[in-house]
């Protein structure tokens, strides 16, 4: 049994924070993507979510952000499964307690999100994180939160700009996506801000297979987007624009000035990388993060 706690466990207070800033309801994908996992077999954890990152399983990091954040009301988890949250006491306890709302995650990611979001009221907008995102911090948090509600727009996905990332984490494998404007990592933040939004859910159910194959999902918007992409003559703006009028919804990015946004745990050498920076006792220290000198 895992005895430890979220910490901190804060109870959460929907009608809280800032009143000219809307509370996000957050969701945390926690669900696994198949049966058999390297890193479940490397650690010897029960799923994903609980691997231990500086003795702190990752879902436990995940939350203690959230609930450090002005911008978060009430948090949701889609998974893990019923036997992984009963192998650890703590998050049981919450679920029991009804400090966090769970519910079984669905066969992917991306259908858990679906779900979820047509199971939501229209009232407040909603963050979509994931479990694996172990340097995720309260600061990047309301970042990207108050950035998102400024922006005026559906759909946001959270980007860190690869030069930044690639800097702080050199032996990092990201997938990059590269622009003429610049290049960026996703940072696994994604903000649904209108009930129109979340249409989007249903497209990113159709990509998710492509998710780290940026030609295969640019190839939507017509051969001539794929050559411009290829180019290097596609800007980033230019393949939002595109994409919106596809879907028919406003879509943005946020670009986040914070390497350790990009950083999630998805193959064996991610865990032992993010171990090996988790070690050093700053990853989250916001004065510490990394930034882009031309932000403020």
């Amino acid at each position: 049994m895992d005895n430890h706690p979220s910490d901190p466990l804060k109870a959460q207070d929907p009608t809280a924070g800032p009143a000219a800033s809307p509370r996000f309801t957050c969701v945390i994908l926690a669900g696994e993507r198949s049966r058999r996992d390297a890193l479940r077999e490397h650690s010897g954890v029960a799923c994903r979510a609980l691997l231990r990152i500086s003795s702190v399983p990752m879902i436990h990091r995940v939350i203690s952000a959230l609930r450090g954040a002005d911008s978060v009301g009430s948090i949701r988890l889609s998974g893990p499964d019923s036997g992984c949250v009963q192998s650890d006491a703590g998050l049981a306890r919450e679920i029991d307690q009804q400090r966090l709302a769970w519910s079984p995650p669905e066969a992917s990611p991306s259908t858990s999100a679906y779900r979820m979001l047509s199971e939501m009221p229209d009232a407040n907008p909603v963050l979509i994180t994931t479990a694996d995102h172990p340097l995720l911090t309260s600061e990047i948090v309301d970042r990207f939160c108050r950035d998102s509600v400024a922006a005026q727009c559906d759909v946001l996905v959270g980007l860190a700009p690869y030069e930044l990332v690639k800097s702080r984490y050199p032996d990092l494998k990201k997938t990059v996506l590269r622009f003429r404007d610049g290049n960026y990592c996703g940072c696994n933040l994604f903000a649904f801000m209108t009930p129109e939004g979340r249409r989007a859910a249903d497209f990113w159910r159709r990509i998710e297979n492509q998710r780290k194959k940026p030609l295969l999902v640019i190839g939507l918007l017509g051969w001539w987007a794929v050559i411009r992409y290829r180019l290097g003559l596609l800007t980033l703006d230019a393949a939002l624009s595109r994409l919106s009028r596809h879907l028919g919804l406003r879509l943005g990015a946020v670009i986040l000035p914070y390497a350790n946004a990009a950083v999630d745990v998805d193959s064996v050498a991610d865990y032992d990388l993010v171990q090996r920076y988790a070690g050093t006792g700053t990853e989250m220290d916001p004065n510490g993060e990394q930034r882009l000198a031309s932000q403020p």
